[in-house]
């Protein structure tokens, strides 16, 4: 029996997600830690274009995740989760939130997607060999740098103690050099271990 033939049986032969009953396509839901019926979905059209970024998320179209974030099918929790984590900050997809319960494994498998990462805590900073930077870290410049506002060049091989990291750009660090405070681009240091 095909993919589609099994959810089509599964879902009564409407969207897995809005109850829609035309235009019907499967939709793998993406990073599944299996495969077939088990990693797919029955979903229309609309919520299609919509989960694709083909089409901007309509809100009130969503509201119909009310119902199918409470099936019992796996995959559907996880989009649905998905799908409410995008659109929490319009209020409402907050409360279904936090009335939804999953099976940690499940949890899992919504959150290998990426949704639900705060996305101010995403940032990481990382030096010229992509080693992730921490405030307080001790790195040394791979190359003089001229110091915009002042004659001042930062040497190779200075050391620069106690770092500090910009919360809004990846790319930028401040340090002491010679006891003048900079900004100091995170592709020009190298991590001391």
């Amino acid at each position: 029996m095909s993919i589609e033939r099994m959810l089509q049986e599964r879902s009564g032969s409407v969207c897995e997600l809005c109850g829609a009953g035309q235009s019907l396509i499967v939709y793998e839901v993406p990073a599944s830690p299996t495969v077939g019926a088990e990693a797919s979905i029955l979903i229309c059209k609309t919520c299609s274009e919509q989960l694709s970024g083909a089409a901007d998320p309509d809100p009130n179209h969503w509201r119909c995740l009310n119902d199918s974030m409470w099936s019992t099918v796996p995959a559907v929790q996880v989009q649905s989760w998905r799908m409410l984590h995008r659109l929490k900050l319009e209020g409402w997809p907050q409360d279904l939130l936090e009335m939804m319960y999953m099976e940690a494994d499940v949890k899992e498998w919504a959150e290998a997607n990426g949704d639900g990462v705060d996305k101010n805590t995403a940032i990481v900073h990382r030096d010229s060999n992509g080693a992730i930077l921490e405030a307080g870290d001790s790195v040394v410049l791979i190359k003089d740098l001229k110091v915009k506002g002042s004659s001042m060049v930062a040497k190779q091989g200075t050391t620069v103690r106690r770092i500090s990291l910009d919360p809004d750009n990846e790319k930028y660090m401040e340090g002491k050099v010679d006891g003048q405070q900079i900004v100091i681009i995170t592709d020009f240091v190298k991590k001391m271990s």
